[in-house]
């Protein structure tokens, strides 16, 4: 009987200890700060529930620009179907009407409508402006705290970005940090040592202002910080040539990726060391994410502080390359590639089907005046209430799925004649794929699936319409699905029966 017992209480033990090594029966936390999930870090975990970012929003000038109105915007990016927006925090702003050819950017206020968190103490009669970076403007951050719990209503996430490249002398000369514009630096500061920790005393100032931010911003759950925004693009170390040229320094920026030199990044990482060790001492901890390139390249080193790695302009390889992190990866920036919706749906689908985490299109629709997101504006990327739907239809789509079970897997893809495809998959029974067409509206996908039935739903990207599904027969292993794509793309939805 004792022997009966004992081998009973082993089994127990053992069965206790399987459940808690595979982490799918345990008990996920449905409060605190949204983080990576712990059964698949490519995706965060929020209210209880897997998550993937995926937003067409406004150009980062939400709460520094007084002129817009947030709460409108937040409301309908909300109805839009949106999860996701970035704020900058006014360590850096543009030049209204000229920076980088948008004719209306939230980024760019008037000089009437700017707040930023330090105190204004000298406004000459020229206009001129000066900061002191030793006080506070409390009523900066009670607008930062009502735009946060304002996005919390409406389940948007916001990255919190706490500085930015300062891409030209024009913007450096209205920049805060300029010792030109405040009372408090004395010593000489260019654009271009700002951000290095060969800056003076200005580290100091950087230093104290992200710690307020993180102090301010503790309480909430729905945000994470970036540490900076391009950080490569003052700090230059070509990569990669992205097309067919010898030359790795092309005077266009489009032809390459950079990387962020050592000086670089040893300001981000003293930075991202100041969240942390502020954090210790707080209740909650959050994510903090770091902005590495455009475009594509394999990411050689990444901080134990890092959980979010942003890419922007973002091929697939980038998801692919670096997928090994295990951490979130994140397309975190488009809309330079012209005012067309298809453009930014298809660079979403293709992006989140090759494993990201995080789709952010940079939407001119929204701006002063068009909160709501219906306004048309003169700007190098697009955006409109019609390619937010047809994101929508791709979030829904992904969260359809037991997201944290989906991993990248085109090695399944036996034959996929004059397509391109892009396919997650939980590895057994259900299959996530996106495909473009290249030169053919009928043909036949081969898929590597194990014997069995299959369901098979054909989604409509564009209008986000299922077609009457259909059951498959998987024969020697092998699924196949003869496809019409007449509109150059399509989604399918696949599971087992």
């Amino acid at each position: 009987m004792k022997k009966l017992l004992l081998l009973l209480i082993v089994a127990i033990q053992i069965a206790a200890c399987s459940t808690k090594n595979t982490g799918t029966n345990e008990k996920l936390p449905v409060d605190g700060p949204i983080r990576l999930h712990p059964e698949n870090q490519h995706y965060f975990l929020y209210k209880g529930k897997p998550l993937a970012l995926i937003s067409s929003a406004e150009h980062y000038g939400a709460v520094l620009n007084l002129g817009f109105d947030y709460q409108r915007y937040l409301r309908v990016l909300s109805e839009d179907g949106m999860n996701y927006t970035r704020i900058f925090t006014g360590t850096y702003f543009e030049i209204e009407g000229e920076s980088f050819g948008i004719q209306y950017n939230t980024l760019a206020p008037s000089k009437d409508k700017i707040i930023t968190p330090w105190a204004v103490v000298v406004t000459d009669l020229s206009g001129k402006v000066k900061y002191d970076l030793a006080t506070w403007n409390e009523a900066y951050f009670e607008r930062l705290k009502n735009f946060m719990k304002t996005a919390a209503d409406h389940d948007i996430i916001v990255e919190v970005t706490l500085f930015s490249s300062i891409y030209r002398d024009a913007h450096w000369d209205i920049c805060p940090q300029n010792p030109a514009n405040n009372i408090n630096i004395t010593h000489e500061v260019t654009r271009f040592d700002a951000h290095t920790l060969n800056n003076g005393t200005l580290l100091d100032y950087q230093v104290s202002f992200v710690r307020k931010m993180v102090q301010e911003l503790n309480e909430f759950d729905n945000f994470f910080f970036e540490i900076q925004n391009e950080p490569w693009s003052d700090h230059q170390v070509p990569v990669y040539n992205i097309v067919n040229k010898e030359d790795l320094r092309p005077d266009d920026w489009t032809f390459k990726a950079d990387f962020a030199d050592n000086e670089s990044m040893a300001w981000q990482d003293k930075l991202a060391s100041v969240i942390v060790e502020q954090e210790n001492n707080l209740p909650n901890k959050h994510l903090i994410a770091q902005n590495y390139t455009n475009f594509k390249a394999p990411i050689p080193l990444v901080s134990d502080y890092i959980s979010i790695l942003n890419f922007h302009y973002a091929w697939p390889e980038a998801a692919e390359w670096n997928y090994h992190y295990n951490r979130i990866i994140g397309f975190d920036e488009s809309g330079f590639a012209g005012p067309v919706d298809e453009v930014y749906r298809r660079q979403a689908w293709q992006f989140m089907l090759s494993g990201g985490g995080l789709f952010n299109n940079l939407d001119y629709s929204f701006f002063v005046g068009h909160e709501d997101g219906s306004g048309v504006n003169n700007a190098p990327g697009g955006g409109s209430k019609i390619l937010r739907q047809q994101l929508k239809v791709l979030s829904e789509f992904l969260h359809g799925f037991e997201l944290q079970k989906l991993y990248p897997n085109l090695s399944c893809v036996k034959s996929s004649p004059g397509l391109i495809p892009y396919v997650l998959s939980d590895k057994n029974n259900g299959y996530a794929i996106y495909l473009r067409a290249v030169g053919t509206e009928n043909t036949t996908l081969e898929l590597v699936t194990g014997d069995g039935n299959y369901k098979v739903q054909v989604l409509n990207t564009r209008t986000g319409s299922y077609a009457d599904p259909f059951e498959s027969e998987s024969l020697n292993g092998v699924l196949k699905i003869e496809l019409e794509i007449p509109d150059g793309e399509l989604a399918l939805k696949i599971i087992k029966k």
